[in-house]
Parts: structure tokens; sequence; C-alpha cells
């Protein structure tokens, strides 16, 4: 599927950034990290102008994003549990819908950029924990805008490294992943202990 997203992105440029981006910001797991690497490597080339790659590829991602929200919010539990499987089971999203009432507006702008695997889950669970939407708008447009400017900015700069660049990405954001997890695992297990002793 890669193969043939990246074909139609250089066939037909914007139109595919735009609607690639937006489908899977909603939770559709496609590789847009390498997408909007290849997007710079294109900005290099001169077939797109940089400004406008940042902007569409932007715009797509807080449509998507916003869908996420508004199908966790208005759609209700019983939507999201359609999409449970897609998103790693219920017990995944109940403990997401937790830490999106705890990380709030740092949870939502850091999974639009650094650790972009949990970003549809939390969209989807901040829309589930009514999160106020003006707040959740105001870090996903942030969040949004930093990750198309920085991800296309370095397929610009390594346009003839773009799958190295892509590869090294990929495991950046799980290595930050695996991070948190064993932190947050840290945490619990140095909480628990502290409750044993007491």
């Amino acid at each position: 599927m890669r193969e043939q997203i990246l074909a139609a992105l250089s066939q037909y440029g914007s139109p595919v950034l735009f609607a690639v981006v937006t489908v899977a910001s909603i939770g559709v797991p496609l590789p847009v990290s390498l997408l909007l690497i290849v997007t710079g490597s294109l900005v290099a080339q001169g077939v797109m102008p940089m400004w406008w790659a940042m902007a569409l590829a932007s715009a797509g991602a807080v449509l998507g994003d916003q869908i996420g929200y508004a199908i966790g919010r208005w759609g209700g539990a019983a939507l999201v549990s359609r999409f449970a499987g897609m998103l790693g089971g219920p017990e995944r999203i109940t403990k997401a819908e937790a830490h999106a009432r705890r990380w709030e507006g740092p949870g939502v702008f850091f999974t639009r950029w650094l650790v972009t695997p949990l970003g549809s889950l939390v969209n989807f669970t901040s829309g589930i924990a009514e999160y106020p939407w003006l707040r959740f708008l105001f870090w996903d447009v942030l969040g949004e805008v930093l990750g198309a400017v920085l991800y296309i900015a370095l397929g610009w700069i390594f346009s003839d490294r773009v799958t190295e660049l892509d590869a090294a990405l990929g495991d950046f954001s799980w290595m930050i992943l695996a991070l948190l997890a064993a932190a947050v695992l840290g945490w619990m297990l140095w909480r628990y202990l502290r409750g044993k002793r007491k």
C-alpha cells in the first residue's frame, strides 16, 4: 500500500497529500510520516511549494483529528467500540481515556508529532472524556503544524535519503513510546510498593 500511496502522491500531488493525511488522522493506519518526508523531497525537487505542502498537511491532519474527536464526543462509546479492534481493544481505550483526562493539552500536542502512533487514539478518547473542544483544537493545531513543518522540512533537507530517514524516525517514535510505557509502569510499581509498606 505504501508504494501505491507514494505513486499517487507523485502523480496527483496535493489532493493525495490532503486526503491521505486526513484519513490517517481519523484512525486508518497509513504511512503518514513517510508521506510527509516524501512530500519534503518533492518540495526539494520543485514539484510542490513548501508553504503549500505544509498548509495542506496541517489542514488535513487537523480535519481528521476533529472528526476523530467528534466520533468520540458525540458518537458515544457504542460507536467508538466499533473502532476498538483497530485501536487495540476496549481495555486500551479505557486506559487511554484515563490518560486523556490526566495529560489533557500536552498529551494532545505531543501525540501530533512526537508519539504519533497514539494520535488517533487520543482523538477518540479526548472526545469520550469530553475534553473541551476549543482547548483540544488549540493543542491539535499547534502540534499538527509543528509535525507537518518538522517532517516536510526533514524530507526537504534529506531528500536523497528518504527511506533511511523514515526508518530512523519510525524507530525513534517507537522508542519514545517504549520509554513512556516504561516510565508509567515504573511509576505504578513504585506506587504499589509504597502502598504495601504502609
